[in-house]
């Protein structure tokens, strides 16, 4: 799996294409791995996960409320969302990817394709 992540092409890159990169740690087992990704002041619905061939793309739209009655005036958030994209390895199986999301953590489980599993052999005595 490798990071498709790129810096804007132009200066000219307008702010709705611009997006914060999110934090991401990922643990390899034997099994597969497990993408955590942080994703403060996103909610469920605002959330968005898509494998499209072998691209894994995680995008989320910040929500921040004000109290009624109040206008937020300075935010250290500047920017709308969150987006990352990996590039998934065929070892992986895209087609079984398990996410959860609790308290802005993102995490997805991607197992390894079944050829990529490891896998014990028998040996025979004739």
């Amino acid at each position: 799996m490798s990071d498709t992540n790129q810096a804007p092409k132009s200066a000219d890159a307008t702010r709705e294409d611009a997006a914060l990169l999110p934090p991401v740690d990922v643990v390899e087992d034997a099994g597969g791995i497990t993408l955590y990704a942080d994703l403060p002041g996103v909610p469920k619905d605002r959330l968005s996960l898509h494998v499209e061939a072998d691209v894994l793309t995680i995008d989320g739209e910040v929500v921040l409320d004000a109290p009624e009655g109040m206008e937020l005036t300075h935010t250290e958030v500047g920017l709308p969302r969150y987006r990352r994209q990996f590039t998934l390895s065929k070892e992986l199986d895209a087609g079984k990817v398990k996410a959860s999301f609790e308290h802005g953590v993102l995490t997805l489980r991607i197992p390894k394709a079944e050829h990529a599993q490891p896998r014990r052999i028998e040996v025979q005595v004739v």
